[in-house]
């Protein structure tokens, strides 16, 4: 007689968390920027990205994929930045805000034709700053923020004006008031004396 022997195999798969993610940036020649994201601890990582709230797409990215932990991105690309790893026990993401790396992009025609549409270091600029040119220049900054500074300029400026409009009226109708009682005054007393309104008793 033959007893069967039943043996079970349990195996455990054991993974480290993800402790923390580092992310570093930096400008190329052409003004695009190259973002490593790298986590320390954790087994198999997984990354993602988003900018702004939404994933990176292929127009945003010049090279890399939203599922790799090196991206590049394109000149105009800005905002903020999103790197987020994960693994089977964890999922930790570090932020960052990016802007343009101080390039332009340029687009004008010189007087000989030459047309020239580019992206170049502002400060180095030297093209299209002819003034006979016809030139469009599209500048994008992290200082998009000024905008809302100016709109507030406006307004209290706006403001200083309407109070001083009303100030000045209000001084013009005192001044009004204030001539026109000296002007009533000045009246009541030549009635008062006037030879005419006088009279002189004379004993006879």
């Amino acid at each position: 007689m033959f007893k069967a022997t039943l043996r079970s195999h349990l195996s455990v798969f054991l993974s480290a968390p993800v402790s923390s993610v580092l992310l570093d940036s930096e400008c190329l020649s052409q003004g695009e920027m190259r973002v490593s994201c790298s986590s320390e601890g954790g087994d198999s990582p997984q990354y993602s990205w988003t900018l702004d709230g939404h994933t990176l797409t292929d127009a945003q990215l010049l090279s890399g994929n939203n599922e790799t932990n090196n991206i590049t991105l394109k000149q105009d690309v800005l905002g903020l930045l999103v790197c987020s790893v994960r693994n089977h026990v964890s999922n930790v993401s570090k932020e960052e805000k990016i802007s343009t790396c101080g390039f332009i992009f340029i687009n004008c025609t010189l007087p000989d034709g030459t047309n020239i549409s580019q992206w170049v270091f502002s400060a180095n600029n030297t093209l299209c700053v002819d003034p006979t040119t016809t030139l469009t220049m599209i500048v994008i900054t992290d200082t998009m923020a000024s905008n809302v500074d100016n709109s507030l300029l406006v307004s209290v400026l706006r403001a200083v004006v309407a109070l001083s409009l009303l100030g000045g009226i209000a001084i013009y109708f005192a001044w009004k008031k204030k001539k026109y009682n000296k002007a009533e005054t000045s009246t009541t007393q030549r009635i008062k004396v006037h030879p005419e309104n006088s009279f002189e008793m004379v004993e006879l």
